[in-house]
């Protein structure tokens, strides 16, 4: 049995034991822990202090659930000299992440369109198991997206300066080498730029309908009755097999720690640890132009219902990703690997990684709910970079698995249960339909509410669903 501490209402402890070299931390209510402790999630954030170079604390956010190697959710920083670097602690799909965009339309522009729009979205961005892009890619162009990027999508015509300028990292991961990525990872994800993907993966058109911080809203360029459209999706076919094919790697070259194969990882500075660092960048840097694709095919689709449609990016934030940033450790600034597995960065004012528009407040944090439930986007905080290597959640997080989910209820039920709130939703099956249950996440508000009472995440405006297209 794990020992948990409370620390405050919305902060728990896993005192440092045994071979864990820092302590566990995690962000959750009363409520949220119930879950988190009954799933493996806090024998996954005991096993990840455990690992070399790890520093301050192995931490888990309200999202927190189980997950491969670290829980989903789970977040830690590693000295660079003696830390390590692990698969696990980014996940298979590789820069899962969201963009929002801001429209032009109000509620009442879209109230009566919600099904011909949903029907649209649904043919204009590929989505599905395998699915493919519209797009057809030379392995030459395929080294080149993988190189560049978001910005390589705006350079060939699909979308501005000012989307990339708006995106974490500016859309484009420095020291990605196509050469570290293999010739399996490339096949499976050449012919899927411009696709959503399946699983939680989607396309929503939203509506803002409460504002919680008026000046920052003005800021982030978001009012109530606006009409907005979020992107969920990652590194498709290609990601996962980075993903596989490192774990291979490692676990050849290093074999695996004692306390959980799942975990298996190289040193930051070994030439395997830079190969995959260079490899997961790459991939990352396909989702930035997968994303970047999908906007462009929703900016052209939308004007055939709306002629003088204009949709703006406001954020686009990284989940499952690692990074290296600059933290203070022991009151000294250093600069460390972070590893955020399904968890947000959330930068507070002054940051230079935040586009100079949001520098004075903060950078955009979007934390997508499920397909029945509101989502919000919150500001990041000083306090986040104090106690949470500026991290907080990405989104509600499961209670149930996929299996679970379709044995409860039907893919027609569920798109009953949405219809009869006023949700128009498309999905490329009635199973996939079922798994992406809103009853199978955790509730939404109560996550986003440890966020904010925590101080990792400021909560800024919600959005509610009108159109929802699923992989």
């Amino acid at each position: 049995m794990t020992e948990l501490k409370k620390i405050s209402d919305v902060e728990w402890e896993i005192p440092k034991t045994g071979k864990m070299n820092v302590p566990g931390r995690i962000f959750a209510s009363e409520k949220l822990i119930q879950n988190i402790k009954e799933d493996g999630t806090l024998e996954q954030v005991k096993n990840v202090a455990m690992l070399p170079g790890i520093l301050k604390a192995s931490l888990a956010m309200s999202d927190a659930h189980r997950g491969y190697g670290f829980s989903i959710g789970g977040v830690a920083a590693f000295d660079i000299e003696k830390g390590v670097i692990s698969p696990g602690g980014v996940g298979y799909d590789i820069n899962c992440s969201v963009r929002l965009l801001k429209t032009n339309l109000t509620l009442k522009d879209v109230e009566n369109k919600k099904k011909e729009i949903v029907n649209l979205l649904y043919n204009e961005v590929p989505s599905g198991v395998g699915e493919k892009g519209r797009l057809r890619l030379t392995r030459e162009e395929l080294d080149e997206v993988l190189k560049t990027g978001a910005v390589w999508a705006v350079e060939k015509g699909y979308g501005i300066k000012d989307d990339y300028e708006k995106t974490e990292e500016n859309g484009c991961m420095k020291n990605a080498n196509p050469l570290d990525v293999s010739q399996k990872a490339k096949s499976r994800g050449m012919p899927q730029l411009g696709s959503l993907g399946a699983g939680n993966h989607f396309v929503e058109m939203q509506v803002v309908d409460e504002v919680f911080d008026e000046k920052i809203a003005k800021v982030f360029g978001l009012e109530k009755g606006m009409i907005t459209i979020m992107v969920h999706c990652g590194s498709r076919g290609l990601g996962h097999q980075v993903a596989s094919d490192y774990i291979k790697l490692m676990e050849d070259k290093y074999g695996f720690p004692e306390q959980d194969r799942e975990l298996v990882n190289a040193p930051i500075n070994s030439e395997l640890g830079k190969k995959y660092y260079s490899a997961m960048s790459c991939a990352a840097n396909f989702a930035f132009a997968n994303k970047q694709i999908i906007t462009h095919w929703i900016r052209q689709g939308m004007k055939s219902i709306f002629p003088k449609f204009k949709a703006d990016v406001v954020y686009d934030v990284c989940h499952n990703i690692a990074k290296f940033e600059k933290h203070l450790i022991n009151g000294k600034e250093k600069e460390v690997l972070i590893m955020r597995k399904g968890a947000t960065r959330s930068f507070g004012p002054g940051r230079k990684e935040i586009p100079e528009v949001y520098r004075k407040v903060g950078q955009p944090v979007i934390i997508p709910g499920s397909m029945g439930t509101s989502s919000y986007v919150l500001v990041g905080t000083q306090k986040a970079e104090e106690i949470s290597f500026a991290s907080t959640a990405h989104g509600a997080g499961r209670v149930e698995s996929r299996t679970q989910a379709k044995k409860d209820l039907t893919g027609e039920q569920v798109k009953e249960q949405l219809n009869k709130k006023g949700i128009e939703v498309k999905a490329g099956s009635w199973r996939g339909l079922a798994e992406e249950a809103p009853q199978a996440y955790k509730d939404i508000d109560e996550v986003v509410d440890v966020s904010n009472k925590a101080g990792i995440g400021k909560l800024v405006v919600r959005v509610k669903p009108l159109s929802v297209v699923k992989g």
